[in-house]
């Protein structure tokens, strides 16, 4: 019997994961287009609340793209101002609508994917900023 507790104790100690936690933030600049937290794209996105992510962790956020202006716009997405700067070495974001092609007065939903290397050290927060463009 005791031979068994201490067989599961060793197991569940080796189930032990470390992990570390970072505070994150990022900035929305539009060009050409809207960004909106809703759907019904009436309230205007400036900043994207990552909350807090883990060293190996994917998350995601919704944001909804409007093409506010007289022609079609293909939609483009790119990051910059990382800060630290070495950041940008462990964290990524993509998105979902690079390339897409959106008819006036449409509206896309976005899916914005940020992902945290499993081997980031010495990084306790970060900020970036976020560019949407489109263009015709």
């Amino acid at each position: 019997m005791v031979i068994a507790l201490m067989g599961l104790m060793v197991s569940a100690l080796g189930a032990l994961v470390v992990t570390r936690t970072i505070s994150s933030s990022g900035s929305i600049t539009a060009i050409g287009v809207g960004v909106y937290s809703t759907s019904a794209c009436t309230t205007a996105l400036s900043s994207v609340p990552w909350g807090t992510v883990n060293a190996g962790s994917v998350t995601t956020y919704t944001i909804y793209v409007k093409n506010t202006g007289n022609a079609p716009e293909t939609l483009n997405m790119t990051t910059s101002a990382w800060s630290p700067s070495s950041a940008s070495s462990y964290i990524t974001m993509i998105w979902n609508q690079t390339g897409n092609a959106l008819a006036v007065g449409r509206v896309a939903a976005a899916l914005l994917t940020l992902t945290v290397s499993s081997s980031i050290s010495g990084i306790t927060s970060f900020t970036f900023n976020i560019t949407i463009s489109g263009t015709h």
